[in-house]
């Protein structure tokens, strides 16, 4: 049987594949692919038993497939270090990097495959090596403008805490904004910040705008009004941030008990029923229901401490907090 060999060009990934296949090759997987999950004869589940490379019905024991070709390494690995020693495989490609991870990195350590130091000549053509990869990797500026605002985007992210797929995210946000030209007349920190702010609600794992604010190298005003630009010109979708979503974050930092932060996420529940957090600030509402949790359940908690936290003022969390607690009465009573 004749096969060619076919290249196409991934888009999401930007990495060319190449791979072999035939119309006959293509139907027989088709057809395979539909006959996997039952049996031919009863009907019943298949599984697979890779340790004896078989596909075998656990409904009547046929054995569907033998002799499977095993596509996994052929070495074993009992640990992690391990693993990375002995993977002939690069780093998966990764948006948060302006060149997605496909390039290639010259280590700073001065030394041969064997661990040994490098003479003074060979250390002075690995530093030119260094300086002219570094060149190439960033060959125009919109490459370069990427890889600032991808850099930036790490450092708040980190400063903040948030995770990588919230940072995976933001850079998405980023390089569409890139893609569409909305980047002249703006900053770059201004749309890398709007880009995690934006991220960081859309994955649920929201920050306050205070505390994106605090850690962004822009003006507060600046960032608002990038931020709505764009949300608006991108047409994200992202929904009001739910004041639950702090809670957690609020009670570790305050080290108060899982009693207290239950108490707390009731007081905010009862609020949503009864429409009390419509227009109003959800930190300011998670702050008054962290610092009502505890008060209930007879904990000592500050509102200083309170506001420090969240980074609300004291006067926030006392009108919320009086908010809230009406709001459970009123729900008690017509329980």
């Amino acid at each position: 049987m004749t096969s060619t060999r076919i290249k196409s060009y991934d888009e999401e990934t930007g990495v060319q594949k190449s791979e072999r296949t035939s119309e006959r090759e293509t139907e027989t997987d088709a057809t395979e692919r539909e006959d996997e999950q039952v049996c031919p004869e009863c009907g019943g589940k298949v599984t697979s038993d890779e340790e004896h490379g078989e596909t075998v019905c656990t409904e009547c024991g046929l054995v569907v497939e033998e002799d499977t070709v095993d596509r996994g390494p052929e070495w074993r690995a009992f640990d992690s270090s391990e693993k990375d020693e002995k993977s002939r495989v690069g780093a998966p490609t990764t948006k948060m990097m302006h060149d997605k991870g496909l390039s290639t990195n010259i280590g700073w350590q001065d030394k041969d495959a064997y661990g040994r130091s490098l003479g003074s000549r060979q250390r002075q053509k690995m530093q030119r090596l260094r300086k002219w990869n570094e060149r190439f990797r960033t060959r125009d500026s919109k490459e370069r403008n990427l890889k600032q605002a991808l850099g930036e985007i790490d450092r708040m992210a980190s400063a903040l805490g948030l995770p990588e797929d919230v940072r995976e995210t933001a850079s998405v946000i980023y390089r569409r904004a890139l893609d569409e030209d909305l980047l002249p007349g703006r900053s770059i920190e201004g749309v890398a910040t709007a880009a995690l702010y934006a991220a960081a609600r859309q994955t649920g794992t929201p920050r306050s705008i205070d505390e994106v604010a605090n850690v962004s190298r822009i003006d507060e005003m600046e960032f608002k009004r990038t931020y709505r630009y764009i949300v608006r010109e991108l047409n994200l979708q992202i929904q009001p941030a739910d004041p639950e979503q702090y809670v957690a974050r609020f009670a570790s930092e305050l080290g108060i008990s899982d009693e207290a932060e239950r108490r707390a996420r009731e007081l905010l529940r009862n609020a949503k029923r009864q429409g009390i957090h419509s227009g109003k600030s959800p930190v300011g509402l998670a702050a008054a229901a962290v610092y009502a949790g505890p008060l209930l359940t007879n904990e000592k908690v500050t509102q200083s401490e309170v506001s420090d936290v969240a980074q609300v003022s004291e006067v926030t969390i006392r009108n919320r907090y009086h908010e809230l607690l009406e709001a459970s009465e009123s729900g008690s009573v017509a329980a």
